[in-house]
């Protein structure tokens, strides 16, 4: 029997939408105890939308012994000191991506949620998508036998007026441009569904179309173990922004991940087709989305914490993502082929 959690929101900006909504699907396993911002407008706007208790005192959230998790979903920047207060504290934590702005604080997150001995997920809600996981089960059963070649595209569209917002596309307070904000979700779910990267060649910039301090633009080789060959693309740059994409070339089979669509053609002439074609937020609306993904990432947190396990989006596995990052940065940096650390 699943236990009822009590659960409490931290951070009630842009991304907290999907998650409310998801909550309210949720109530015969979860409790909202409180909803938390420091701004009291953000506060009266979210009970507006939410039949969910608000409050502005944060440490009532972290000293309150029936509060069983906490969602966090503010700027990356404020990451490491809440969880640390709340790892703490004994709470268990699911994390909005990325883990932090850098790659030291990543590290420093999944670190202290380990010490105190909490589960730490983080937001990857595109790992749950039906045509996700209905790839990753054909991994699963080698049906696109050894991977030949992958290819990751992330050809998504930000007006400036999106960059315009304080602290968008600042190393200050997102801690990057379109590889950590944007494209980190599709780069976590081709992580979850390659073998590991051994090195990245890359180029990363902004483009005439934007004024940001950070990347909008990275184009990169990749080399996988096992000698596979593969490319990465990835901006905000492309009106009016298109759906992501995955592909995967097996020496069996080849697949073709979009939002909400899988197509798999393989040598025998067969070709199955999952799902069909959904939004994804790529373009100048980045909220335009159904929540039911948002909703898997929470099913599965609980079913770790019930089962006591570690979720298959934790903060462990989330540094992946981050050492790819990283190493496709420097690369752009140095002019030359960087190994992707483990």
């Amino acid at each position: 029997m699943s236990k009822r959690r009590r659960l409490a929101i931290v951070g009630l900006g842009m991304a907290v939408t999907p998650h409310a909504q998801s909550l309210l699907d949720l109530t015969g396993r979860v409790e909202v105890a409180w909803a938390y911002s420091p701004t009291e407008a953000r506060r009266r706007s979210f009970a507006a939308r939410f039949p969910f208790p608000v409050t502005g005192d944060f440490a009532a959230i972290a000293g309150d012994p029936t509060i069983d998790a906490v969602l966090v979903l503010t700027p990356p920047n404020a990451h490491l000191p809440i969880v640390r207060e709340l790892a703490a504290a004994g709470k268990h934590v699911l994390l909005e991506k990325p883990l932090e702005g850098s790659l030291g604080r990543a590290e420093e997150v999944v670190a202290v949620c380990a010490r105190a001995g909490v589960n730490l997920a983080v937001v990857f809600q595109h790992r749950f998508r039906p045509a996700s996981l209905a790839l990753a089960a054909r991994l699963a059963a080698g049906e696109l036998g050894t991977l030949a070649n992958a290819a990751v595209s992330v050809r998504w569209w930000r007006p400036q007026t999106y960059y315009d917002e304080p602290g968008r596309g600042t190393l200050a307070r997102d801690g990057g441009g379109v590889l950590l904000t944007q494209a980190i979700h599709t780069l976590d779910l081709f992580l979850s569904l390659t073998p590991p990267l051994a090195e990245v060649t890359a180029f990363a910039g902004t483009s005439a179309l934007h004024v940001m301090e950070t990347e909008d633009s990275v184009a990169a080789a990749l080399r996988f173990d096992g000698g596979a060959l593969g490319a990465l693309d990835a901006t905000t740059a492309a009106y009016p922004g298109f759906p992501e994409r995955i592909d995967l070339a097996g020496t069996k089979a080849t697949a073709v991940l979009t939002p909400g669509k899988l197509d798999v053609y393989h040598h025998d002439g067969r070709h199955e087709t999952i799902g069909e074609e959904a939004a994804g937020g790529g373009g100048a609306d980045p909220m335009a989305f159904t929540h039911d993904a948002h909703r898997g990432v929470l099913v599965e947190f609980l079913d770790a914490l019930d089962a006591g396990r570690a979720p298959v989006n934790s903060g462990r596995a989330a540094l992946r993502v981050h050492y790819l990052i990283d190493a496709l940065l420097e690369s752009s940096r140095q002019r030359a082929p960087v190994p992707v650390r483990r």
